[in-house]
């Protein structure tokens, strides 16, 4: 079994603090995602993560015009930039204090930042542009100048059109024009007047206005005007003309005492937008301050407001539910509507396909989310406690959850509905489940008793309850052959029951310590346990025999608590396995726990492979191995455990309500001390029914390992100095169509010029050069196949290479097929891709033509009744010398005669 497995994706969570960021051309949403940067496709509907950690959690992000550079600061000012096309960051960097505002100038020479009450102006490193060329010169960060003047944080940066000026706001209640390089006659100007802080500040299109809005609620219009001043009493001096910035216009959004979060002003279209602590948002249209929308959000403070290049689409993120939602102002509709869990992820379970994750969390929700796009697709919200435990079925698209609120529910995942709910006799907190691989039998366990209850599917009758445990049990496992359900408790005893038997026995099995997990191999040989001493335990099924034992505390134990007085490999918080799980071939087993480190072990030599850290976010609990002693005060406490909230300006943020000592809950107030600095931990593992992944429920989110990860890095195969991105296209546009292809291979990242040589070879010549192509590219090309399947509508010529490649090298594929499993699969998922594409287009096409087929009928009927009609009509009219006409209501014929005879009536066909 391949054991490489890379980071893939991070699911569970899609936006935490921070800026929204739209890409240059509009189509992808950039939203910070605890330490990570997650890109959303708005086009593809899809997502990715990229690659790069932040040792704490980023605060602000941006990208220059040409959206290739991404800068992002996590909350102690180190910055990492970020080639966005390859997801290459190339250069990391400290400002030595927190970051509180970046902007890139419109020119994409510089970019500013806010050091708390000083402002810097930095020039951008330079990269290569579309074509490859460069000047060979990086310096990474390079200072140009350095502005003080404010007495408070700079809470926003904005540029001018020109890149000559930008204005800054900030807490002290002042906006300031400052100029990037000295200018003649331009002195930095203060914008004075509002009674709070000012939160954001623009220049209008034409840069002859600057608006400013402050977190009271107040819009100001400033221009430079010139003003009358007046002399002495005397007026023996003439009077002078003074040109200054002025208000001329003051507004104010009145929301009911609703406080101001977040706004984004559109200078092109003069569109502005504001939210507000309750929710809600405005959408106006400056300088007439005519409201065109007010619409609210969720009930929880709008964090985040960002305004598409084009002003269409409007992007919210709130941190508090950690919600993410793009909508379009003109069809008031929504592109994007996302939504994280709001406490940890207690379980996940992969479906039988391996296309769909579903996660449950302490918050009582239940997502399903895809994991080709990264996207959750729908919620169950049935539960009212938290998610204890989840197995999906492996036969039909059955779901089984469990739940604190005593009750064992089944799922319909083809209609997303609760089709049936099981209970106990006597209300019970349910902690685990099992199912039969038939799907026939769920048995649930709790530990508020002792015995395990069974439930039939089809009727939903209580069938029986085990007993036999002395202690709460801790976990249930099926074989997947479904001879034996396998149960752990704390009384230190497995137990395994046959319960399709007659008689129903069961056999213990003895422990050392307290039993926390367990988990059956998938040939139903093997049986492994996880104890509290931090030790594997593994059984022979058939025997009932202790086969071996791992010791695997120094494997496990990794992270200190703030609260902990010993280091990382004393602490016994961390010496335990909470979670394990055996690969889909049963080689491998995985295991985690209440550390940051995921271990893989191979079952046959007990040797660790592998380890996976969860998370180096320092925001969380328990990812060092060593506290700071600079960040240890005088009494011993660590700075970071200090509660600084009450210092906040807002009234709704300063007030407590937190509970002490309330860890599981829905209500994220109650638990808001534990949810300020959440302690890293893995809580669940599944690995995916194909083998080829795993992901795990930690307190960063939902993490996805892959080994058919496709991140841009930079992988170059047979490189040399001759093979350049224009030497390539030179070849190409000498028709050296071989040539060019291998040489864009050989590059390996530059996907653009992979494609461009690709589409530019005529479909005649494949044939000659499927042949020509040398067999250690014929992977490379799988895999562009699938890829071009997928985001390319060109499916005939797709379609006529991938006929060439198979036809050509399909043997030699078929005996190395280990090699080209992920690339088969991709271009697997393509083609089914292209069939499901093509089976809607024909259905949709043969009702359309049914459609059409009925309305002509109608239409000849319509047209033959119609004219049967007007012949009777003209006869009548000649012979009674009368005035006809037809009703085309009824379809009749009518004349009318002149002499006031009776009118005729016949009747149409029908």
């Amino acid at each position: 079994m391949k054991t490489d497995f890379k980071f893939s994706n991070l699911l569970g969570t899609v936006y935490r603090k921070g800026n929204l960021l739209f890409t240059p051309d509009g189509d992808s949403l950039l939203s910070p995602v605890g330490n990570r940067v997650s890109v959303f496709n708005l086009t593809r509907n899809s997502s990715y993560t990229l690659p790069f950690a932040h040792r704490k959690n980023i605060n602000c992000i941006d990208l220059n015009p040409q959206g290739n550079l991404l800068l992002s600061i996590d909350e102690d000012g180190r910055a990492i930039l970020t080639i966005v096309p390859r997801r290459i960051s190339v250069y990391h960097f400290s400002f030595k204090s927190p970051v509180t505002a970046l902007a890139f100038s419109p020119s994409g020479q510089h970019f500013v930042i806010g050091l708390g009450r000083k402002i810097q102006a930095w020039r951008t490193p330079s990269t290569p542009d579309t074509n490859g060329n460069s000047e060979l010169e990086f310096a990474p960060f390079v200072l140009h100048r350095e502005y003080g003047g404010h007495f408070d944080d700079v809470q926003n940066l904005s540029w001018a059109g020109d890149s000559r000026f930008f204005v800054s706001a900030s807490k002290d209640m002042t906006a300031r024009i400052w100029s990037l390089d000295p200018e003649e006659g331009f002195e930095p100007t203060v914008l004075s007047g509002h009674r709070e802080g000012v939160k954001n500040a623009w220049f209008s299109s034409d840069q002859e206005s600057v608006y400013t809005v402050s977190q009271d609620g107040a819009l100001f219009k400033w221009e430079y005007v010139t003003s009358l001043r007046q002399n002495g009493v005397d007026n023996e001096m003439p009077d002078l003309h003074e040109e200054r910035w002025r208000i001329i216009q003051r507004e104010y959004f009145l929301q009911n005492n609703a406080r101001l979060k977040s706004a984004s002003f559109h200078a092109s279209s003069n569109l502005l937008t504001v939210g507000f602590s309750t929710g809600l948002f405005s959408l106006y249209e400056l300088p007439s301050f005519t409201n065109i929308h007010t619409l609210s959000l969720a009930s929880s403070p709008i964090s985040c407001i960002a305004t598409s290049p084009d002003g269409a689409w409007l992007a919210f993120g709130s941190s508090k539910t950690g919600q993410l939602l793009v909508w379009e102002h003109a069809s008031e509709s929504h592109i994007l509507k996302q939504s994280s869990h709001l406490d940890t992820m207690t379980t996940v379970a992969y479906s039988s396909d391996s296309t769909r994750i579903i996660t449950g969390s302490d918050d009582g929700l239940i997502k399903i989310w895809d994991v080709r796009s990264g996207f959750h697709i729908a919620t169950f919200t049935e539960h009212s406690s938290a998610i204890t435990s989840s197995q999906y079925s492996k036969r039909g698209s059955i779901l089984f959850t469990s739940s604190l609120d005593g009750s064992i529910r089944a799922w319909d995942m083809l209609r997303y509905r609760n089709f049936r709910t099981f209970t106990a006799p006597t209300r019970l907190s349910f902690t685990d489940l099992a199912i039969d691989p038939s799907a026939e039998i769920v048995c649930a366990a709790s530990h508020d008793s002792f015995d395990i209850h069974l439930w039939n599917v089809q009727t939903g009758q209580l069938l029986d309850r085990l007993s036999g445990h002395e202690g709460p049990i801790a976990t249930l496992a099926f074989t997947p052959d479904g001879s034996i359900l396998a149960s752990g408790s704390w009384d230190r005893t497995i137990r395994l029951w046959s319960i399709f038997s007659r008689t129903q026995t069961s056999e213990p099995l003895q422990l050392t310590s307290d039993l926390l997990c367990l988990a059956i191999r998938p040939d139903s040989s093997q049986l492994a346990a996880a104890t509290l001493d931090g030790q594997l335990t593994f059984w022979t099924l058939s025997t009932s025999a202790q086969s071996s034992v791992l010791d695997a505390r120094r494997d496990i134990s990794g992270g200190r608590l703030l609260t902990s007085r010993r280091t990382a490999a004393n602490s016994p918080e961390t010496k335990q396995f909470t979670t394990i799980t055996y690969s889909a071939d049963g080689s491998c087993l995985l295991a985690a726990g209440n550390s940051k480190y995921i271990c893989l072990y191979a079952v046959s030599t007990l040797t660790l492979i592998k380890k996976f850290t969860a998370s180096v976010n320092l925001s969380l609990d328990g990812t060092q191995e060593f506290l700071n002693s600079s960040a240890i005060l005088s009494n011993g406490m660590p700075r970071d455990m200090i509660d600084t909230d009450g210092e906040a300006s807002d009234l709704e943020d300063r007030i407590d309500r937190s509970l002490p000592g309330v860890r599981r809950t829905g209500n994220r107030d109650a638990a808001s001390r534990q949810a300020k600095r959440p302690k890293v931990r893995v809580t669940s593992l599944e690995f995916s029914p194909t083998g080829r992944g795993f992901c795990a429920a930690s307190s960063e989110g939902l993490l996805i390992y892959s080994l058919d990860t496709q991140l841009a890095d930079f992988d170059p195969f047979e490189l040399d100095i001759d093979v350049t991105p224009q030497n390539t296209r030179t070849v190409l546009a000498g028709k050296e169509y071989l040539k060019a292809l291998v040489m864009a291979f050989r590059l390996s990242d530059d996907k653009a010029l992979i494609k461009e040589c690709y589409e530019a070879i005529p479909y005649q010549t494949m044939p000659l050069l499927v042949r020509d192509l040398p067999r250690v590219y014929v992977g490379r090309m799988l895999r562009l196949l699938g890829e071009q399947m997928d985001e390319s509508p060109h499916l005939e010529f797709h379609l006529r290479w991938l006929k060439e490649v198979l036809c050509v090298h399909g043997r030699w594929i078929k005996e190395n097929q280990n090699a080209f499993g992920a690339d088969l699969r991709s271009v697997l998922r393509g083609v089914d891709g292209v069939g499901r594409m093509v089976r809607r287009l024909a259905e949709r096409n043969s009702w359309e033509i049914e459609f059409l087929v009925g309305q002509k009928e109608m239409g000849q009927w319509e047209a033959s009744s119609t004219n049967k009609a007007m012949a009777i009509v003209n006869s009548h009219g000649a012979n009674g010398n009368g005035d006809a006409r037809i009703d085309g209501a009824n379809g009749t014929a009518r004349s009318e005669m002149d002499d006031g005879e009776s009118e005729d009536e016949w009747i149409g066909l029908k």
